[in-house]
């Protein structure tokens, strides 16, 4: 009995550190109810997902997998990258009866031909990988041990010709149950597509809403969307509604399973990007790091519950919280998708938008549209609600070029350190401290690691003061077309809280 009770602390403990969401807390022996102050450290286990970058027999892709180094990780551990390839439900669920041990062992044997696309050596130096086409699979991540806290991949993919070229980037994302995608669209120049990625051993089923100016659109799926296990679907909106609408919301619920989700959003003039999930449905939201040459800036916002939203708007400058005229406040009705045109509101400045209630606080998610560039030469990105820094977050896939690493603290003056990791190919790590003041936005000059070599990972940890919120921009330049992805920067949840628990022989006699 004793061994019962021991067994159930130290497995509860360890699924703490494996999930980064479990928390225990109990009362003490004299029954007061005081809980234990709860230990912070690393997560043990971590899951990413990874799109299937491109329909684009033009495309050339770049992974990028980074974990920082982490104090009090374990010393063994891996961190692979493979291909997400379907499985049969007896692949997934073991031998079928009746059958020989055959194909069991053709089964293993396939299952151990699946060779890693990326497999990451040692925590503080970026791996990097290639592909190129338009049959680059989407990927499963897992990592262990000292390569799960705070692992990043990013997925970068440059597009020479053709709807939706330019630079497009996405950071891999874990698995969950819930996504908000406000920002999609079925006009007639997008080809916007909801990637759905299955990475576990059962089966997931699917519900996609769209939200329109009008409110929920009428779908032609009458039944959920089944992604099988270890598989990607593509799923193209305008095969879900035969409604042609600028701006969307996507919501996508998971009835049974988990999966990771993202919108590949493809236009036919103005380049295209990934659009990732806003933060969960919240009264207050930051979306940070609009680029200072911007020349439009969309705002698309949704509201899921039944009361309508009143926003203020304002942006958070260089010198501090503006409000922009003429769009000093935003109504958000309830089941309706929103979106108005702020136009080149940073005025070539560095600029993050905040948004907070002028009344009663109402969940909402949000998205930006950005555009770069003039005429034919016009390149999009995406930027949505996000969370704050948190005690770290990481952007991989960086260069001595082209990436901007911009930082917001909507709320209170902050203090942060950033450090260049070491390159993909030789370098030394970086470090340098920066005050990001009360209601600005800094697009900061990143260290760069010295002697650098191939690609490097910013790692963002807030050291004392306010909320800080992040995104790091990407920019090339193919045939004079401006190339821009920008990526958040939300807290990388590599630390979990662990309860301290002690043995108390005492409640075996109760």
């Amino acid at each position: 009995m004793n061994r019962t009770t021991l067994s159930l602390i130290a497995g509860t403990a360890a699924l703490a550190a494996i999930t980064g969401f479990a928390v225990l807390s109990t009362p003490d022996a004299s029954g007061a109810g005081t809980a234990t102050a709860a230990a912070r450290l690393p997560v043990e286990r971590t899951s990413l997902l990874c799109p299937a970058p491109s329909i684009s027999d033009v495309a050339d892709t770049s992974y990028t997998s980074f974990t920082p180094v982490t104090k009090g990780a374990s010393s063994g551990g891996k961190a692979e990258l493979q291909a997400a390839t379907e499985q049969s439900a007896d692949d997934a669920g073991g031998s079928t009866s009746g059958k020989g041990g055959k194909n069991e062992k053709d089964k293993n044997e396939k299952k151990k031909a699946v060779k890693p696309v990326l497999t990451p050596k040692d925590p503080g130096t970026p791996v990097t990988g290639d592909t190129s086409g338009a049959d680059a699979p989407a990927l499963v991540g897992t990592a262990d041990g000292k390569f799960a806290p705070g692992w990043t991949v990013q997925e970068t993919t440059e597009v020479a010709a053709g709807t939706g070229r330019g630079l497009l980037g996405v950071n891999c994302s874990a698995p969950d149950t819930e996504f908000w995608f406000p920002g999609a669209s079925t006009a007639a120049d997008r080809t916007d597509y909801v990637h759905l990625t299955n990475p576990d051993d059962s089966a997931a089923v699917v519900d996609i809403e769209l939200f329109g100016k009008d409110g929920a659109l009428k779908s032609t799926v009458a039944d959920g969307i089944t992604v099988q296990p270890h598989a990607s679907e593509p799923i193209l909106l305008s095969t879900l509604t035969g409604e042609k609408q600028n701006d969307l919301t996507v919501h996508v619920s998971v009835r049974s399973g988990r999966v990771g989700a993202a919108v590949q959003a493809l236009d036919d003039k103005l380049g295209g990007d990934w659009l990732t999930a806003s933060t969960d449905p919240a009264d207050r939201l930051v979306l940070p790091g609009i680029p200072k040459d911007a020349t439009s800036v969309r705002l698309i916002a949704f509201t899921p519950g039944d009361a309508d939203a009143d926003l203020k708007v304002r942006l958070a400058s260089s010198d501090g919280l503006i409000t922009p005229a003429g769009n000093e406040t935003l109504h958000v009705k309830s089941g309706i998708t929103t979106a108005v045109d702020l136009g080149d509101i940073t005025r070539g400045e560095a600029g993050s938008l905040v948004l907070t209630p002028t009344d009663q606080s109402v969940p909402v998610v949000a998205a930006l549209r950005v555009v770069s560039g003039k005429g034919a030469k016009q390149e999009t990105a995406f930027i949505p609600a996000t969370r704050p820094v948190g005690a770290r977050a990481t952007s991989a896939d960086n260069s001595g070029k082209g990436s901007t690493l911009s930082l917001t603290a909507p709320t209170a003056t902050a203090q942060v350190k950033v450090t260049a990791s070491a390159g993909s190919e030789g370098g030394t790590a970086v470090s340098k401290t920066y005050t990001i003041k009360s209601g600005t936005t800094q697009d900061i000059t990143a260290p760069v690691p010295s002697g650098l070599k191939g690609t490097y990972a910013l790692t963002v940890e807030r050291i004392s003061g306010g909320p800080v919120y992040g995104a790091r921009t990407l920019t090339a330049t193919e045939d004079g077309v401006p190339g821009l992805t920008v990526q958040t920067l939300p807290d990388d949840r590599g630390m979990v809280s662990v309860p301290k628990a002690d043995q108390d022989l005492a409640v075996l006699q109760k």
